[in-house]
């Protein structure tokens, strides 16, 4: 362990913060890093050392961190209504405009959008949504929810569950009724000799045995990312969803959408559905969606649930759900700025542009023998570290190996995200060439350096 003066930021954060989702082996020996503002897609400490965050934030800071007119929205906003709710018939007319924008944004010709303050919490919410439907519709037995191994949709107790993530054990979850079917991973999943044709109906024909064994009755929806993010940045399988839809379609489950982390242009397309060419029943957005400067989090109502969801609340008189914060006016103005910066400022322009270069520098890193494969999508990819290519074998846990790399990163100015065995960068659309090169350029180094250390 590192010793820090008690006075120091690093002391004064380990004797105040409790840490989640932190190594804290990493925390003790190099202390956390404390920082104080952000240049375009850089962030500074307090000791004046400069990042840059591959990383954007949590996938978030797709503008950066300086962004001047996202900033002066929240205080033209802050300045003219402050705060208010969306409940009892009264809202801000920022949230009644965003919620025009998002569907006009969507894929949908017509629905409703419903806020909450995060990505878990909108998960949450459409669960609850679909159990309330599924009882006013006279299925009170609908209640089970279906995600798959590795999936990551949040960390509310019924998000949680729906995180297909080990980690969850800890907490006794995830709770009865909630099922993880084979995540869509090829390179990982597949079998020996396997193709990916065959691999993709192998997981439908899954779902199917499944619907057949618990009963199309009893299930309320099927969650999934487009991309699965904090699994380490996994695109599905080649004609995934075109193999999953129809059966889902034909027992009447909805299928929704986890955006928090594709949608508003992470793939390369404003939704990542768009980029795999499905349309969901419904939309869960978050992260972008503010640009990461406000917590906010939306269920897009597709028109089928749109207007059941209508059908059911008009028969109780009310929807009995929501938060205070909910469609926060500031937020919303936020939102609609972010919105308008990534259509007409060329964030999703510049994704465009920009994605044949990270790829082939993905590709390119992949050539490391110790990196048994790159994926992604867009502006969200991973490299997998192994021991063994040809057999991709993993390292031992006990080395820490993408903890490792990044630290070391960290050490040479690269924020990025170490995930399983997986190093995963997602950094902001407004990168330039010359900063994509810098975080590849560092990243190498760490690379190099780490493997010559575990052999």
């Amino acid at each position: 362990m590192t010793t820090f003066t008690p006075q120091s930021w690093e002391s004064r954060a380990d004797a105040y913060s409790f840490y989640g989702f932190t190594d804290l082996p990493s925390v003790h020996q190099r202390g956390t890093v404390v920082l104080t503002h952000g240049e375009g897609p850089y962030v500074v400490d307090v000791n004046g050392r400069r990042y840059l965050d591959a990383n954007s934030g949590l996938w978030n800071m797709i503008a950066g961190f300086d962004h001047a007119g996202l900033a002066d929205a929240a205080k033209d906003q802050y300045d003219r209504f402050p705060g208010y709710h969306a409940f009892f018939g009264r809202m801000s007319d920022q949230t009644v405009m965003l919620s025009e924008k998002l569907i006009q944004v969507s894929p949908y010709d017509r629905g409703r959008v419903f806020y909450t303050n995060s990505g878990s919490e909108a998960n949450d919410t459409m669960v609850k949504m679909l159990w309330f439907l599924n009882r006013s519709e006279g299925r009170p037995q609908a209640r089970k929810i279906l995600t798959r191994v590795n999936a990551y949709h949040g960390v509310t107790v019924v998000s949680a569950s729906m995180t297909g993530k080990p980690y969850n054990s800890v907490f006794g979850l995830p709770l009865d009724g909630f099922l993880h079917l084979t995540c869509p991973h090829y390179w990982r999943e597949g079998q020996p000799g396997e193709t990916e044709a065959e691999f993709t109906a192998r997981l439908a024909q899954e779902l199917e045995d499944m619907i057949q064994r618990e009963g199309a009755d009893t299930i309320a929806g099927f969650f999934a990312e487009p991309v699965m993010g904090a699994g380490g940045v996994i695109p599905p399988s080649e004609g995934y969803f075109q193999a999953i839809q129809p059966i889902l379609k034909k027992h009447g489950i909805p299928l929704i959408a986890d955006e928090v982390i594709c949608g508003l242009g992470r793939t390369g397309e404003m939704w990542g559905c768009q980029t795999y060419d499905f349309t969901p029943d419904a939309i869960i957005s978050s992260k972008a969606l503010t640009a990461g400067l406000f917590p906010m989090g939306a269920v897009i109502l597709g028109p089928d649930l749109s207007d059941r969801m209508q059908a059911a609340a008009e028969a109780i008189e009310e929807f009995p759900h929501g938060f205070t914060a909910s469609g926060h006016p500031v937020g919303c103005a936020i939102a609609l700025k972010a919105i308008d910066v990534i259509e007409n400022e060329g964030l999703l322009d510049n994704v465009r542009r920009l994605t044949p270069r990270f790829e082939a520098g993905l590709a390119q890193l992949a050539e490391n023998p110790n990196i048994g494969e790159w994926r992604g999508k867009g502006l969200m990819g991973a490299l997998e570290a192994v021991k063994d290519k040809a057999n991709k074998t993993p390292f031992a846990s006990d080395l820490s190996v993408s903890e490792r790399i990044a630290n070391t990163c960290t050490d040479h100015g690269l924020i990025c995200r170490p995930l399983g065995q997986s190093i995963v960068l997602c950094p902001p659309f407004i990168m330039t060439d010359a900063q994509m090169d810098e975080m590849f350029e560092k990243l190498e180094v760490a690379l190099k350096a780490v493997f010559a250390e575990v052999g």
